[in-house]
């Protein structure tokens, strides 16, 4: 049993008047993001006007503060001047959109000094009207409604239907293992929905084979191969709905759009069109998100130990021939959900070097070969003349990684254990040759271990 924080979504079904004050709420919370954001925009022109006029110091205009307290402060003591109608929404609109704006500020300062990673955040821009709209709740009277399984509370807005039962989460709620912190409204393609941060107490199934070691080789061909010789189909949803997508934007490129230049607006039919396309992605995507928790799901309920690899996916999907097929699989959510819901079930799960040769290492000598064409789909052995499929015999070679690791005593050590986040378990990397990049075969590359790959090898085995 383990206490995890768990988003429970339901789609929400308003009336007119509800959905106005969706809209509302939602146009308050940008609003609040919007002044902020000028303000703290204006004072840094400012201050750094000053600084080009030779000023430094406590000459300068003092500097506002980006906490979330500081903007808070500042939103109530102006607010009856700036938003005389500020009586109409919930308070936690405006305290979540500055709260966001805090986030973003954060997240840019923390980027620009090197303390995030991942790419460079610029300056947080203002929000338009056309912009994804949603607005969060923390207190107030919202979660689910007593004795009806198809309505939920909002601050200010009533009890609104559901597309779907409450059933499930009602349950928890009832029997006391589940705890309701905040509520976030959304708008996405045409529909409302309200998502709840639940508190809640999970007991999850032990794994039906907790000594069995698998290693997950995933794909485009197949969405992904097993060691133990399965092989998960890929499903291609998106290539599915391709004929009707390319259909749908030439309809909309024959209708009157934006023209920034002019200042034109676009046709209602233009408008209809991009709602019918909105609508087929977010099909797809919930396809595509539907069939990688079943996977996970299964992978997580029937091993116990995953090995999983450390794919570069933003850089495959640069490649023009295979970035929308890269895109299509979902790689990156599927090792996200294999990983949180490892650390629920108490899996192990280990992660591969990023530059560990699985495909190119011969899963029964362990010979590595200098050059394999992504069109060679049989993998075949010089040494020991080994003939086995490509992605099976990599997921052959995940699984070997971790086999000496977890029959040794140290194996506990390499579980995930959710420390002091629960989302963010601890994933440990493959021991031995999954360590490090393999040593190149020609001396023209650049070497990056001192070992040579045959001494790597012999002392992995």
């Amino acid at each position: 049993m383990s206490t995890v924080l768990q988003a429970y979504r339901f789609a929400l079904d308003p009336n007119p008047v509800q959905e106005a004050g969706l809209r509302s709420h939602c146009g308050a919370q940008r609003f609040a993001f919007n002044w902020g954001l000028g303000r703290i925009k204006a004072n840094r022109d400012q201050r750094k006007a000053e600084a080009s006029y030779g000023l430094d110091g406590d000459e300068l205009t003092p500097a506002v503060s980006w906490s979330a307290y500081s903007l808070r402060k500042d939103w109530n003591q102006v607010k009856d001047t700036v938003a005389p109608w500020w009586q109409d929404n919930s308070k936690e609109t405006y305290s979540s959109g500055l709260a966001n704006l805090a986030a973003a500020l954060k997240n840019w300062d923390d980027s620009n000094k090197g303390k995030r990673k991942g790419r460079r955040l610029g300056f947080p821009r203002f929000k338009g009207r056309r912009a994804g709209l949603s607005c969060r709740f923390t207190t107030g009277s919202f979660g689910l409604v007593d004795r009806d399984r198809r309505h939920v509370k909002l601050p200010r807005i009533g009890v609104v239907r559901t597309h779907e039962s409450t059933r499930k989460l009602a349950r928890h709620v009832e029997r006391g293992s589940a705890r309701i912190r905040s509520a976030t409204v959304s708008y996405r393609a045409g529909r409302w929905f309200v998502s709840f941060s639940v508190e809640i107490i999970r007991n999850d199934p032990v794994a039906t084979r907790p000594g069995a070691t698998v290693g997950v080789d995933l794909g485009i061909t197949s969405l992904a191969v097993l060691s133990t010789g399965e092989v998960i189909a890929n499903p291609k949803h998106l290539e599915a709905a391709l004929c009707e997508l390319q259909r749908l934007q030439r309809q909309a490129s024959r209708r009157q759009g934006p023209d920034r230049r002019t200042g034109g607006k676009p046709s209602n039919r233009w408008r209809k069109t991009q709602a019918r396309i909105a609508r087929l992605h977010v099909k797809v995507a919930n396809a595509r998100r539907d069939g990688l928790h079943k996977l996970s799901t299964w992978l997580v309920r029937t091993f116990g130990v995953l090995v999983l690899e450390d794919l570069n996916v933003s850089g495959m999907t640069r490649n023009r021939r295979l970035a929308r097929q890269v895109g299509g699989v979902g790689m990156a959510e599927l090792r996200r959900q294999v990983e949180y819901k490892a650390s629920w079930a108490g899996v192990c799960v280990h992660v591969a070097d990023r530059w560990y040769p699985s495909s190119k290492t011969c899963s029964d000598c362990g010979v590595v070969k200098a050059k394999l064409l992504l069109s060679d789909r049989v993998f075949t052995c010089s040494a020991c003349g080994m003939s086995m499929d490509r992605d099976l015999n990599a997921a052959h070679n995940l699984a070997n990684l971790v086999e000496a690791t977890t029959s040794s005593s140290s194996c506990g050590a390499t579980e995930n254990e959710p420390d002091g986040n629960p989302h963010k378990p601890r994933t440990p990397r493959a021991a031995g040759i999954a360590t490090g990049r393999p040593a190149p075969n020609n001396a023209g590359q650049r070497r990056h271990r001192k070992a040579s790959a045959h001494e790597a090898f012999s002392h992995a085995s």
